[in-house]
């Protein structure tokens, strides 16, 4: 399949005038889309419609769904990805009439209120004091979420080999001695590691690389038993509980009919 790659510019926050409050933007993409690093003068909220996408900030990776989505505030450099067929939504925020509401890029959960006021925007001939007072429920509902779909990936050499082989292959059913015994070191050296480098648990941080991959099959359409085949668990129920305790959603909420009116 093709591959498309963009190019956008790196800006410092405000370095564009943006004399808008909230402005929306939408597109499906044809090919698998690559972003290359870039930066915006306006915060940014990004979701989807439909499917999955990553958006990459220094070793931070975001998952972006229809329920999960992510603020990126003004001037922050990112990168980013989407699979053909991704409906992505983006709402820009004028970095002079709006307040960013975090200083690092920041989980936002697609509640139906905000989705339904997001769409009002987007209607056409709004009336400017319909749009204001849209704007400014949007703004008041706006928040981070306690959830988010992220992983830290490790760059130390002890790690990488680790973190590369998880990462291509979320089946991968190697435990933490099995690692360890791989690399001759002990298991306290590992875990130490991990949480040193990515602020959780080995455990953890494979359940959240296994989530995400599962995430993007699941808004493929991919029915339940074969994604937790696919991200190495033995039964569904065994991926539904590990889904749950690490999203706090259902693999279920992610499924493209979830969505459809």
């Amino acid at each position: 399949m093709t591959r498309e790659t963009r190019s956008l510019p790196a800006h410092a926050p405000g370095a564009v005038d943006t004399p808008f409050v909230i402005k929306g933007y939408d597109e499906v993409v044809t090919h698998d889309t690559l972003w290359d690093a870039h930066s915006h003068p306006f915060h940014e909220l990004l979701w989807n419609e439909r499917g999955a996408s990553s958006a990459v900030v220094g070793e931070r990776v975001w998952t972006i769904t229809p329920a999960l989505g992510l603020w990126m505030p003004a001037g922050t450099l990112h990168s980013g990805s989407a699979a053909a067929g991704t409906w992505f939504r983006a709402s820009f925020f004028g970095f002079r009439t709006t307040s960013s509401i975090s200083d690092t890029p920041v989980a936002v959960e697609i509640t139906p209120l905000l989705r339904l006021l997001l769409e009002r925007l987007g209607e056409p001939g709004l009336a400017a004091s319909s749009r204001a007072a849209t704007e400014a429920l949007v703004l008041d509902v706006l928040a981070p979420s306690p959830r988010e779909l992220l992983v830290q990936v490790p760059t130390s050499g002890l790690l990488r080999p680790i973190a590369d082989a998880v990462r291509e292959d979320p089946g991968d059913r190697r435990t933490l001695a099995d690692w360890a015994s791989e690399l001759g070191v002990s298991t306290r050296t590992v875990t130490r590691a991990f949480s040193t480098e990515t602020g959780t648990s080995f455990v953890r941080w494979v359940a959240t690389v296994r989530a995400q991959h599962a995430i993007g099959l699941l808004t493929r359409g991919w029915d339940v038993e074969s994604v937790a085949e696919q991200v190495g668990y033995r039964s569904a129920s065994a991926f539904g509980v590990a889904f749950r305790r690490t999203t706090g959603l259902t693999p279920g909420t992610f499924r493209p009919d979830y969505f459809t009116p």
